[in-house]
């Protein structure tokens, strides 16, 4: 359609005007020249239109030929032909402009409007509805969820039960909102969840909407602000109006960090767009009466950086921390996950959840989701024990790298490191068990010495925290003692190694030359708390001093794990030389080298003796059936 009309305006622009003929065209100047030599005998002269000054002249010669030529200026073109042509006797003939009729002259126009009349409105359609609903930006992305059926309650969250409990209360004034407003009770308007990723915190608000049986509204934090300015606050009106529509209900915000960070922080300056979002979110959050049944379930794991005003009583004054679950909560979680999966007979979810101390609830989902993928991929119609380990070294180190070729030399050395590893986590008296010991690469590591935590630890000592540190620098000393030269594999080790150690002195106050002082920051990111950058509380002695303690806690602990290995050299060896051969070796098999290191020796000279009997056996088979066959023959030959 928009290439018809263009077709019809250019076809209107073009007027009435006269077709083209095989007149021979001809400069101005070649015109003059040949008026003033007096060879032309009649002219014939048209303006182009009356809305200029531009027009046409056509010439007849004395020769009977035609010359045309166009003229800038028809006005003083008309000038030189009263002044000259006439005198000099040429018939002048003037043709009348060409009028155009009004239909002709204005239709253009209501043609071009109409076009964008309807350019227009099918833009404002696609803008309402379409993808870009560019008109729809102060409208609120919350997701609304009012399904009766697949509502999650409390006994759909295992493991938080204290959690549970807190949050009782807010079904209990959803359910019934009177019995609290005759009292004169003012509930919660906002309650926080502060816990680390993965921990059930959408759940629980989730279960909390589902037990009162009460519309929930879900949004993230990221979702009100956007590219044009005042949106951000325009969702947050509109969320509420929505929810005040759907009264008793929950709204509840994910990563409300992204909009409820403290204000005035960082570069943005003080009109930044996320802080009107702010503002509007605690006008809102205070601006509603005690009976409209609204509740604000927000979630966050980064509590340290929330604006004061949005936690101050009236809005978020109730914070729930969802830690990481107990052994008993992750026990609750794996019973839940593990429902549809077959599990094998000799599964014992409990021993599961000791050997997962620090998992999340979403850990132990991917824990069984890995164990359940690895059983398909080998054909298995059940889950057993030796998937779920599978399971655990992938989700807790990395993919086992099988395939890949190292060099003898290389698997010597990465023995030898892992070794001195598991030596010093045995001996240690504070440190965990060995649960397994491998060379096979996995991840960004040549392997791993997987320590198996016995219980849940809220505390970790003094003393705790330096014997980890000689655990994280027995792979170098090995290395140093066996090899006479160290290698760039302990690289990770000395990093976390002098991490905790600049912890103990900084953070901890472990150091008995500079006390119980916290120094520095608490080492949070920049540009999402209060400075603008990380700031020093101490001053150049401090300095050295702290550098000097972190470099004493570092050495002896080196020189530690260097005569504890010296003193263990046999079992180095021997767990090398066992780990050579097999790849991989579990704690108990460890265990046995560390108590008695010439047990390998006597493994090996065990199995030597039997592929030995194996083969002498053989042999007397070989030779037993060649009697046979000798004996056949001859009997034959005397037949």
């Amino acid at each position: 359609m928009f290439v018809i009309v263009l077709t019809v305006l250019a076809f209107l622009n073009t007027g009435t005007g006269n077709t083209a003929d095989t007149t021979v065209t001809y400069t101005y100047n070649d015109l003059i020249e040949k008026i003033e030599n007096k060879e032309v005998s009649e002219i014939k002269v048209e303006k182009s239109s009356e809305s200029n000054d531009f027009g046409t002249v056509t010439a007849t010669l004395d020769d009977g030929t035609e010359i045309k030529t166009n003229i800038v200026s028809f006005t003083n073109f008309m000038s030189y032909v009263d002044e000259k042509i006439i005198d000099d006797g040429i018939k002048v003939d003037i043709v009348d402009v060409p009028r155009a009729s009004v239909l002709s002259s204005i239709l253009p126009s209501i043609l071009l409007m109409v076009l964008a009349v309807i350019f227009f409105s099918f833009m404002f359609q696609k803008m309402q509805g379409g993808s870009g609903k560019m008109m729809n930006f102060g409208k609120s992305k919350a997701k609304v969820n009012i399904d009766d059926k697949n509502r999650t309650t409390f006994d759909n969250v295992a493991g938080l039960e204290e959690e549970k409990t807190e949050l009782q209360e807010l079904v209990e004034f959803l359910r019934e909102p009177k019995k609290f407003v005759d009292l004169g009770a003012r509930i919660p308007k906002g309650v926080l969840l502060v816990g680390p990723p993965g921990t059930g915190k959408t759940l629980l608000a989730k279960a909390v909407a589902g037990e009162a049986k009460v519309p929930f509204f879900s949004i993230s934090g990221s979702d009100f602000v956007e590219m044009f300015v005042g949106v951000g606050a325009s969702r947050v009106r509109d969320l509420f109006e929505q929810a005040k529509k759907n009264a008793p209900c929950i709204i509840f915000i994910d990563e409300i960090d992204a909009v409820g960070r403290r204000r005035g922080a960082g570069l943005g300056g003080g009109h930044d767009e996320r802080e009107q979002t702010l503002n509007q979110l605690l006008v809102e959050m205070d601006g509603f009466g005690v009976n409209e049944g609204v509740i604000v379930v927000a979630a966050t794991n980064r509590a340290d950086i929330l604006d004061p005003a949005i936690l101050r009583p009236g809005r978020f004054d109730r914070q729930v921390y969802v830690g990481r679950p107990d052994v008993k909560g992750r026990k609750e979680i794996l019973q839940v996950h593990a429902k549809g999966k077959p599990m094998a007979k000799e599964v014992d979810l409990e021993v599961v959840a000791k050997t997962t101390a620090g998992f999340t609830g979403a850990d132990l989902e991917n824990l069984l989701n890995e164990a359940a993928l690895l059983s398909a991929r080998v054909g298995k119609k059940e889950i057993d024990m030796e998937e779920i380990q599978k399971a655990f070294v992938k989700v807790g180190i990395g993919t086992e790298k099988k395939s890949r070729v190292i060099k003898e030399k290389e698997k010597l050395i990465t023995a030898y490191h892992e070794g001195g590893h598991a030596i010093l986590f045995e001996i240690l008296s504070e440190l965990d068990p060995v649960h397994s010991i491998s060379i096979i690469p996995t991840g960004m590591a040549g392997g791993y010495t997987m320590p198996l935590p016995s219980e849940d630890k809220m505390y970790v000592t003094k003393k705790t925290m330096e014997q980890e540190i000689i655990s994280f620098l027995g792979g170098r000393a090995a290395e140093l003692i066996v090899l006479k030269d160290v290698t760039t594999g302990a690289s990770n080790d000395i990093e976390r190694a002098t991490l905790m150690a600049r912890n103990m002195v900084m953070k901890y106050g472990m150091s008995d030359i500079l006390g119980p002082v916290q120094f520095g920051d608490d080492g949070g990111e920049v540009f999402i708390g209060k400075e603008i950058a990380h700031s020093r509380n101490y001053g150049e002695h401090v300095a050295s001093t702290i550098d000097a303690e972190v470099k004493r806690i570092m050495d002896t602990s080196y020189s530690e794990a260097i005569r504890l290995i010296e003193e263990n050299i046999d079992v180095l060896h021997a767990t090398a030389k066992l780990l050579v051969e097999k790849e991989k070796i579990t704690g108990e098999e460890f265990r046995a080298i560390l108590k008695d290191p010439k047990c390998i020796e006597r493994v090996n000279l065990e199995k030597e003796t039997v592929k030995n009997e194996e083969t002498q056996e053989e042999v007397d088979n070989i030779k037993e059936q060649d009697t046979e066959k000798t004996t056949v023959s001859i009997s034959k030959e005397e037949i």
